[in-house]
């Protein structure tokens, strides 16, 4: 009894991570969405709510590096400042 094998491509996989349901419908049951121009708003929304997040991210990582910056040169300024006083 063979199986059939249906190529994978990296396309599915972003879509399916995104939405199984979606794909599923889009693929296996071969059904087209009712709304296409709502699909592409949404599709390039998405994109944009990424692209903010990655940012975001981006931005609290510097965020963090800085702190530990701050930190550190506290540090050294409150030892120089005991070591005179003391």
């Amino acid at each position: 009894m063979k199986h059939a094998r249906t190529l994978v491509r990296a396309s599915d996989i972003g879509l399916w991570t995104y939405c199984q349901r979606a794909w599923w419908l889009a693929r296996v049951r071969q059904v087209t969405h009712q709304h296409p121009a709502r699909l592409v708003r949404g599709t390039a929304h998405h994109e944009a709510h990424g692209k903010t997040v990655a940012q975001a991210q981006q931005y609290r990582r510097w965020g963090h590096r800085l702190l530990a910056l701050a930190m550190l040169l506290s540090g050294f300024a409150l030892a120089i400042w005991l070591w005179q006083s003391g």
